[in-house]
Formats: C-alpha cells, sequence, structure tokens
C-alpha cells in the first residue's frame, strides 16, 4: 500500500510539473518549483531586480517563462574545448609566435 501512495505522488508531481513546462506566465510558487529555488531566495532576486519578473497590481508577481529560461541560460562557461578551438583560429589568424 505504501509503494502505491509513493508511485501516487509521485505521478502527481510529474503532471503538475508538466503543466508548469507548458504555461507562459508563471506565479510566484510556480516559478519557486521551475526553478528549483526557494521563496525566499526568490524574494531576494526579486527585490535586487536580478530576475526578470511582472507586478501588474503592485503584489502578486508573476514571471514570463521565457525569460527565466533566458535569464537560467545567461553567463554561460566555455568548454576546454572550445577555448583550445579559439585559441588555434587564434595562432591561424594572427600567425604564431616565435620565442
Amino acid at each position: 500500500m505504501d509503494e502505491i501512495i509513493k508511485r501516487l505522488e509521485r505521478l502527481e508531481r510529474l503532471i503538475e510539473s508538466q503543466g508548469i513546462n507548458t504555461k507562459e506566465v508563471l506565479n510566484f510558487n510556480e516559478t519557486c518549483q521551475y526553478l528549483e529555488l526557494s521563496q525566499s531566495h526568490l524574494y531576494k532576486l526579486t527585490s535586487t531586480g536580478a530576475i526578470p519578473h511582472y507586478k501588474p497590481n503592485g503584489k502578486k508577481i508573476y514571471f514570463n517563462r521565457h525569460e527565466l529560461d533566458g535569464w537560467l541560460l545567461r553567463n554561460r562557461a566555455t568548454s576546454k574545448d572550445e577555448i583550445e578551438q579559439q585559441a588555434a583560429d587564434y595562432l591561424v589568424k594572427n600567425g604564431r609566435v616565435q620565442l
């Protein structure tokens, strides 16, 4: 019986997360779940203006899911292979420096 309850709870969470992935505008709690952030951390991000958000009536906070995706993907870290390719391209373009 416990196993069935656990499976049902897991299915319920999965269904809820699917709904979040199809919505264009998310409320505060949905955004916490979408970004996997605590409420206090998301409040801090909104109060400092670090994350794009909307307050149409001055109280409730809403978020555009596509803007959140862009916010998540900022500050990309370059991979080692990309750095090596950039170095090789630079040497080809500017010629090798002989010591």
